[in-house]
């Protein structure tokens, strides 16, 4: 899978030591073709067990390339974003595949900015790696050298993230308040960096999977289907919420005082919310998929708007920077507060969610239940059991011109807005498969919506 997100595959069969090679290759040189001297790249990988041959393979290719590289070891991929601009490097790759299960992995791409490419650059450097990657190669990746030596290790990039974000909370309101979470880390990166950043604002932590092991101890997506540990301690205790985060730790889901599990869409609402509490209105930016929810809390605040992009980080950022937007995101729990870094952060959401709960010093079910309540179902189906990628684009097609008195955006996919709703239809950046999401104002009416529209497209319902 190659795309605006970067490159992700099977470990073994897709993603292999030479992919690896090839990959760290083409970034680099592509760096290069974009700078006057060597670049300065850093590198770090979310935890998986594969993670620390693929990235040792990948830092071979930068070096033959001519980059210096700073390896950051397991990182949250917000904070390898965050000592991009600390260090003022040229850039950065991590090896990582966010939610994908664990026999999934791949590399994304920084730029100075610390941000995901943008996507003409993100197809430059796709294409400088289909030109150095042969398939039918089945030769080894070159063994790495002795070259490593020459890669420099940093160990206090926990630190220096937790610091950046520390300097933009109400750390005393928050630690007045004496909160209490419970946090499913899901063994992955955010294992370290949560607890640092709790410590400081003392909150009361219970950490569920808090050691990195190089697997996982369930599905790591946050999804409520896969976060009933998290619910049940966060109900059988007494938590002010909880939070789950992904493997790099660049999403985040959050469950309230009772263990219910309020789910991702609210994670951007909510910081939403507090930021414009903070800066009184502003522009936010996020992607197609995500909830009307971000329009309501907008409707609050006089001046404020909303700026929708395709899906993918880089979109959003995009939009972000064109807008001058105050926080943006998506609505898969990835938080984007500039002020810390351009990437999905899930410590940013965690310390404006707390910040919230403390300045307002109400439970998170009653804050949450003043934003108008949505419902929205998320379907996926293969590719493979539709025709595969050759289908996708006809079943949008039979969907954008059926619907075409409604409101039609074709700049990801589909999205069409009904008075009562919306539904969008796309294919994944990420996994083999077609998205189908759909929101209402009950889950009858946006399962409907949903049917419909996988109907017209010729899907399965």
């Amino acid at each position: 899978m190659l795309s605006v997100s970067g490159a992700r595959g099977i470990v073994g069969k897709t993603m292999t030591p030479q992919v690896a090679h090839a990959f760290g290759l083409a970034f680099g040189s592509w760096l290069i073709e974009h700078s006057n001297k060597a670049p300065h790249v850093i590198t770090g990988r979310d935890g998986r067990e594969s993670g620390a041959e693929l990235l040792e393979h990948a830092i071979e290719g930068l070096l033959r390339a001519g980059c210096r590289v700073t390896d950051l070891g397991v990182a949250m991929t917000p904070t390898v974003g965050v000592m991009v601009l600390h260090t003022h490097a040229d850039g950065a790759l991590i090896s990582t595949a966010s939610h994908n299960p664990i026999e999934w992995n791949g590399f994304k791409c920084l730029d100075a900015s610390g941000a995901a490419p943008p996507v003409e650059q993100a197809n430059e450097i796709i294409e400088g790696f289909k030109k150095r990657w042969n398939p039918n190669n089945v030769e080894r990746a070159p063994t790495p050298t002795h070259a490593m030596n020459q890669v420099v290790r940093q160990t206090d990039a926990d630190e220096i993230h937790v610091r950046r974000v520390l300097e933009l909370i109400d750390r005393e309101t928050i630690r007045a308040a004496k909160l209490s979470v419970v946090v499913d880390s899901v063994n992955g990166a955010g294992c370290r960096a949560v607890g640092l950043l709790l410590d400081q604002l003392g909150v009361r932590l219970e950490h569920l999977n808090g050691v990195v092991t190089g697997s996982f101890a369930h599905t790591p997506e946050p999804t409520e289907a896969n976060l009933h540990q998290l619910a049940d301690a966060v109900a059988k205790g007494s938590f002010t919420c909880g939070f789950a985060q992904d493997p790099d730790a660049d999403r985040l889901a959050i469950v309230d005082e009772n263990g219910r599990y309020i789910g991702e869409e609210y994670t951007l609402a909510l910081c939403a919310l507090r930021v414009l509490e903070r800066v009184g209105s502003g522009a936010m930016a996020t992607n197609l998929s995500t909830s009307r929810m971000i329009d309501s809390v907008a409707a609050k605040f006089s001046g404020s708007r909303v700026y929708r992009s395709a899906v993918g980080e880089a979109n959003v950022v995009a939009a972000m920077k064109n807008s001058n937007s105050v926080i943006g995101g998506e609505g898969n729990g990835g938080v984007i507060w500039p002020s810390v870094c351009w990437i999905r952060d899930s410590l940013s959401g965690i310390a404006l969610t707390l910040e919230l709960l403390a300045t307002r010093g109400k439970k998170l079910s009653v804050i949450a239940a003043e934003i108008p309540a949505v419902s929205m179902i998320k379907r996926k189906l293969e590719l493979s059991g539709i025709g595969g990628i050759a289908a996708v684009k006809p079943a949008l097609d039979r969907v954008a011109t059926a619907f075409a008195g409604a409101k039609v955006d074709t700049t990801d996919g589909v999205r069409i807005d009904l008075p009562n709703g919306w539904v969008h239809l796309r294919a994944s950046n990420t996994e083999p498969i077609i998205r189908l999401i759909a929101e209402a104002a009950t889950a009858i009416q946006a399962n409907a919506l949903a049917d419909e529209v996988a109907v017209i497209a010729g899907l399965p319902a």
